[in-house]
């Protein structure tokens, strides 16, 4: 089951609406109108009216029947077999993180056990890391690093990553989630060199945590109050793009050491399905890497708290 904040009338207010096949209709026109002719080694033709390919041209691909796939495209995917998913998969060149989102479709329009059953809760408020999560974390001093869950909650941090995104603690109302950090706190712009591109991000991570957890009433009532508050925010959670955040190189710009451009890798928690431990580093011998030895530095001059986000100023 998924949502969509549907506008009632001018001024921004919303009704959240559940339907799967709505989802799955969006998402399937979506990547159809993202490929080409040319990408699928088509003729262009003229006179087309729909951006990408046509629904015919997608069944050809698919070897299935323009009738089949249109109704796919409805949003029916109940009962859809593994082969006929991996065939839409191949047709609509989808990347693995679309694909796995398109499984996702799948298993909750079937009512799958691992979709339908509501996956444990882990807020700020409702989790707290075990002893040794902080002990690692803390045992990290060249990089930033922190543990997160798929709506964007920061849930653990080294006292580096406090130092580096102090911004986003200090404003009143984030309770610390990068998602709202980007798109509602000003301070994001300066932060964030390359804004646009951190806003796709964020919305693609929520948009597959949407996939992979349909149930999660704070990640709706996140992106209910992220679509009403930021016109940024609904126009890319309407792009329906999805992916997978594990490694690639970052620039930012902190107020007190400057201009950094880090690395990061993010490794998913065997202990805690479902969590995110990242880390940032800089290349050996860089001027980020001085950076990062400059904002330990000025961490130590500051009211950091590692343990407990609430308290730093």
């Amino acid at each position: 089951m998924y949502w969509q904040y549907i506008p009632l009338a001018v001024g921004g207010t919303y009704r959240r609406g559940v339907d799967n096949r709505e989802e799955v209709r969006e998402f399937l026109t979506s990547r159809r109108a993202k490929i080409t002719p040319e990408q699928a080694g088509l003729p262009s033709g003229s006179r087309r009216r729909v951006p990408g390919l046509r629904r015919s041209e997608v069944a050809a691909l698919a070897d299935m029947s323009v009738e089949y796939y249109s109704k796919l495209e409805r949003g029916t995917l109940a009962g859809v077999s593994p082969a006929v998913l991996e065939a839409l998969a191949r047709a609509l060149q989808l990347d693995d993180a679309e694909r796995a989102h398109l499984l996702h479709l799948a298993q909750a329009a079937d009512g799958s056990d691992a979709l339908t059953r509501p996956r444990r809760r882990r807020t700020r408020d409702q989790w707290k890391p075990h002893r040794s999560l902080q002990w690692t974390l803390d045992a990290i001093t060249a990089g930033p690093a922190f543990v997160r869950n798929g709506r964007m909650d920061i849930l653990a941090a080294n006292q580096l990553f406090r130092a580096f995104y102090t911004d986003a603690y200090a404003t009143p109302g984030n309770q610390m989630n990068l998602a709202r950090f980007n798109f509602l706190d000003p301070a994001s712009r300066r932060f964030y060199p390359d804004w646009d591109s951190f806003a796709d991000v964020a919305v693609a991570i929520l948009r597959t945590e949407a996939g992979r957890n349909p149930h999660d009433k704070d990640l709706q009532d996140l992106v209910g109050e992220l679509s009403t508050r930021s016109d940024e925010f609904r126009t890319r959670w309407g792009a329906h793009n999805v992916r997978h955040h594990g490694t690639g190189t970052k620039r930012f710009h902190h107020h007190a050491v400057g201009g950094l451009t880090l690395a990061f890798e993010g490794l998913e928690m065997a202990a805690e399905p479902g969590l995110t431990l990242t880390i940032y580093t800089a290349e050996p011998g860089s001027p980020s890497e001085e950076g990062l030895r400059l904002l330990a530095s000025w961490a130590a001059t500051q009211d950091v708290d590692a343990t407990e986000p609430s308290t730093l100023s």
